[in-house]
């Protein structure tokens, strides 16, 4: 079922695709178009060559002019500039040199103008998908420092770079370019490096024996706003489920689209990545055949299925996380969950009868850290509510304490199976798709999802989320694990966080800046479960 929210929105972000038109429909113009309005934009089109092909050949391509393709982009520009672009089949190198002095002059004075920042995404449309060469020789290196994400397949980044590859005698000459992953990984870094850009090296089609068994592409970020350090500068592996079908026609051109859909909607580039490879996933899935070669993707809106999605593996030498851990699963609401850094406070919640609670002390001698958590952990003893201890987990499990709440980046430094074998709780930060992926890969007990609106409790290295994200985070992850909000919600907003369905809140300012902090959790807390019994 298509989101309402994005269904009957008026103002839909505008995404320009630049690439050629498909007479059989399946891929170019028509496939992104398609794409684009399917997952809520107002979508413009820059059409650079005409093709005459079926969905088992492609018979001629014809360039539009140069006059033409120029005043196309500069009248979009003057009355539906975009927030992101696609680009993908170009039928010259000279289109080549022509978009990108545009891009690099035209597009960036806009963007100066405005305050604003328009995300590219280049599709290397080299390969037709019956096999056809719609133009392999392309130089893209003008487009160095203009792009913010290139989508090569395998056949695409051999043709990119210059690596001496391992022959495999199972496979043609002409197959046996990037034969194992270690040559693909090389390949995806240095194009990386050549075009300083991030890279999705795409592994969905048939090729070397590894990427037989599920459809794995290989992510190559340089550096993405709005994420975590700690996924900044990596390289990962995503995994995701093979579909068992021969229509794949336009799977290229719809899956950079949607990552330009997706970054249209507000999201950072992890996101859009893993949202549009579960689009795709979808879409296979779904697909028909109205021709006699490969059939055609559906268009089947905001994936939330969450057995769509991709695994988030490592490939570098940076951190990640184990696998194959669960941790102490939490059956009960936890209801309105006060977050607060004053062992007073906490004692006085208590006592008003708040069921759940964390202790986040940031700053202070060790010793007294370490005595403030173990009367806290007693005292949720005492009156037997779920204590969760931010961060400091070494301290957690040595009193016994009930659960511990960990950020995204502690993930990475925590003994994350010494947790998970002492039967203690887990809970995990999470603001993003991506990171609610990585999440999930070690079934923490609960998530917090947040930040949902403006907050000053801490620098938070993202933008808030806000209602629509969650909602869409609730759908995907809803029936799998306790969902908490957080993040600049007070009295005003829980009528509007319970319609995201959200299962329960967690509040810092609210209460902690109360002039009766007690009376304004009793108040939030009743409050809230109307919320819950009306919505």
């Amino acid at each position: 079922m298509a989101n309402s929210t994005l269904s009957s929105s008026v103002n839909r972000p505008v995404v320009w695709t630049i690439a050629g038109s498909d007479s059989g429909g399946g891929a170019g113009i028509q496939a992104d178009l398609l794409t684009m309005n399917d997952l809520g934009c107002h979508s413009c089109s820059v059409i650079s060559c005409v093709t005459a092909q079926s969905s088992v050949a492609v018979n001629l391509v014809e360039a539009v002019s140069p006059q033409m393709f120029q005043s196309q982009l500069d009248t979009l520009l003057h009355d539906l500039p975009p927030v992101a672009i696609k680009i993908g089949l170009l039928a010259n190198q000279s289109q080549v040199l022509m978009l990108a002095s545009w891009l690099r002059e035209t597009l960036a004075e806009y963007c100066k103008q405005a305050g604003v920042e328009v995300s590219v995404i280049l599709d290397p449309v080299m390969f037709a998908t019956c096999g056809d060469n719609l133009n392999s020789s392309l130089d893209f290196s003008p487009f160095k420092n203009l792009l913010t994400l290139i989508t090569p397949n395998i056949t695409e980044l051999a043709a990119l770079v210059e690596i001496k590859a391992k022959p495999d005698p199972a496979m043609s000459e002409a197959e046996s370019f990037l034969v194992d992953q270690a040559d693909c990984v090389l390949a995806a870094e240095q194009l990386s490096e050549q075009l300083n850009c991030h890279v999705l090296a795409k592994g969905g089609d048939l090729g070397p024996t590894w990427l037989r068994d599920c459809a794995q592409d290989i992510f190559v970020c340089r550096e993405a706003k709005g994420s975590s350090i700690f996924h900044q500068g990596r390289t990962f592996l995503l995994s995701g489920p093979r579909i068992n079908s021969d229509n794949t026609h336009g799977s290229g051109c719809t899956l950079s689209s949607a990552i330009a859909s997706v970054m249209g909607q507000g999201y950072v580039l992890h996101d859009a990545i893993v949202v549009a490879k579960a689009y795709v996933t979808a879409g296979i899935a779904a697909s028909f055949q109205p021709g006699s070669g490969a059939g055609t993707l559906a268009r089947t809106s905001w994936p939330s299925d969450l057995t769509l999605y991709p695994s988030i593996s490592a490939l570098d030498s940076g951190p990640s996380l184990p696998d194959r851990i669960k941790f102490k699963p939490i059956v009960e609401r936890l209801g309105l969950y006060p977050v607060v850094a004053d062992l007073r406070l906490l004692h006085s919640l208590l006592e008003t009868g708040a069921k759940t609670i964390q202790l986040r002390i940031k700053e202070g001698l060790a010793d007294d850290i370490e005595q403030q958590i173990c009367s806290a952990i007693q005292l949720g003893r005492d009156y037997k509510a779920k204590l969760f201890i931010n961060d400091h987990w070494q301290l957690a499990l040595k009193h016994g304490a009930y659960g511990v709440h960990l950020g995204q980046e502690d993930l990475y430094t925590a003994d994350l199976t010494k947790i998970a074998s002492a039967g203690i709780a887990l809970g995990v930060s999470s603001h993003s798709y991506f990171e609610l992926l990585l999440a999930h890969q070690i079934a923490p007990s609960y998530i917090a999802l947040g930040h949902i609106f403006p907050t000053t409790t801490k620098v938070m290295p993202s933008k808030p989320q806000g209602l629509n994200k969650l909602s869409r985070y609730v759908e995907l992850l809803g029936s799998h694990y306790p969902l908490v909000a957080i993040g600049g919600i007070d009295e005003s907003k829980l009528e509007a966080v319970k319609h995201t369905r959200v299962h329960d809140i967690a509040v810092v300012r609210a209460i902690t800046q109360a002039g009766d902090p007690a009376g304004a959790f009793r108040m939030l807390a009743q409050k809230w479960e109307v919320c819950n019994a009306t919505v």
